[in-house]
């Protein structure tokens, strides 16, 4: 029942050490779409990922094109500031790929055009803020999507 965490280009090693330990806790497969904003050696990522990176399921990927190729069959979504519909109302399923863009930019521009109709966002109530912490907005939607699962 596995869901999937798909971060295109990460840059923050903190995020993506702490968003492999939630995909452990929740079971999720973690997957990481090349270029890194960092060494997969660099010791933040070792340092927020504690010991449990070599339990985790990690599938690489050299380029954005390369994952969509390898999962075009898959059931996906996309999360960005850019959607209209909220997280909650993502239909979770078995192995649903939930995929999130870098920290500077979110996903890119042409992706966000393409999956119009998949694109969800996580509801800020402050006009002052853009987005959240990419680390906390995994974190949100993997456990509304095992809370939606474990109905």
């Amino acid at each position: 029942m596995p869901l999937n965490i798909v971060l295109i280009e990460p840059e923050i090693p903190n995020n993506t050490g702490n968003i492999g330990r939630l995909a452990l806790a929740s079971g999720s497969n973690l997957h990481l779409v090349k270029p890194f904003g960092f060494e997969l050696s660099d010791k933040r990522l070792k340092r927020a990922g504690l010991d449990y990176w070599q339990h985790l399921n990690v599938i690489y990927y050299d380029n954005l094109n390369d994952f969509l190729n390898k999962n075009k069959e898959s059931n996906m979504v996309f999360l960005s500031s850019n959607g209209t519909k909220k997280h909650w109302d993502i239909n979770f399923k078995d192995n649903l790929f939930l995929v999130f863009g870098k920290e500077s930019v979110g996903l890119p521009k042409g992706l966000i055009k393409n999956e119009e109709n998949k694109l969800f966002k996580i509801p800020l109530y402050h006009d002052k803020i853009r987005s959240l912490n990419l680390a906390n907005a995994v974190g949100i939607c993997i456990y509304e999507g095992l809370r939606q699962l474990e109905l």
